[in-house]
């Protein structure tokens, strides 16, 4: 479903979040806006607090100080799938399909709180985004190509029409040809109207497919500012390009 894509609010808000594990902080002072339409990255190396900023978006890690608002309603302290429900698909790092399952089965569960006749549309929206999961909608999971798993993954994301769109390294393990495919499909989605957060390791090809980007250290934003401009960046070009 096309949706409109042309008002430039804030979707997602978080403001001075400190979250970890048990006592382990991770998270310090973090503060991300993503406006409605856009593609946004957070960038940077292993380790830094990446995947945390999104478990902590969707719930699965509790915020211990701070405040995330989507739809400029308050989300943390609510349960996981409450946050899915009122609009965020999550595709993880990993993919973590369902291997014993088909394309098909997989895209089913996606679906779990949309009725028969949306789910037959979503489908149908899916199936054109990626032709190769209808090609392969009988096949199990556990042997399509890591390509095809991401595909899925995404596809299966997307199969409750989200507003906003989380992507934990989707081009991890992946050649660059493929990851270079999956990255239009992304920019396809976006023109659609989907509103993407992307969590990156291929610093290069997040910023040109972002309108802005987060570089993250030591569980702190240290760069904050349009995707273009980041790519110009001195500092991001040495550390996280290999330009020297």
């Amino acid at each position: 479903m096309v949706k409109d894509s042309t008002n430039n609010q804030n979707l997602l808000t978080l403001k001075n979040i400190e979250s970890g594990y048990g006592h382990v902080k991770v998270l310090h002072n973090v503060s991300l806006k993503v406006k409605k339409g856009q593609i946004v990255t957070i960038v940077g190396a292993n380790g830094v607090g990446k995947s945390t900023t999104i478990k902590t978006i969707l719930g699965l890690i509790k915020a211990n100080a701070g405040e995330i608002k989507f739809k400029g309603e308050t989300i943390n302290g609510l349960e996981t799938y409450e946050i899915v429900a009122s609009g965020i698909g999550y595709s993880p790092e990993g993919r973590e399909v369902f291997g014993n399952l088909n394309v098909y089965e997989n895209l089913r569960i996606g679906a779990y709180t949309v009725d028969k006749k949306d789910f037959s549309e979503r489908l149908e929206e899916v199936y054109k985004l990626f032709p190769r999961l209808k090609e392969r909608k009988n096949q199990e999971a556990s042997s399509l190509s890591g390509g095809e798993q991401q595909m899925l993954a995404i596809a299966r994301a997307l199969m409750q029409d989200p507003d906003l769109l989380i992507l934990d390294e989707p081009s991890l393990g992946l050649a660059p040809i493929i990851a270079e495919e999956i990255f239009n499909r992304l920019a396809e989605i976006n023109q659609m109207g989907t509103t993407i957060l992307l969590i990156e390791q291929n610093v290069s090809l997040a910023l040109q497919l972002s309108d802005h980007a987060y570089v993250m250290e030591k569980g702190k934003f240290v760069l904050d500012e349009k995707a273009s401009v980041l790519a110009e960046n001195d500092y991001v070009q040495k550390t996280y390009m290999g330009i020297a």
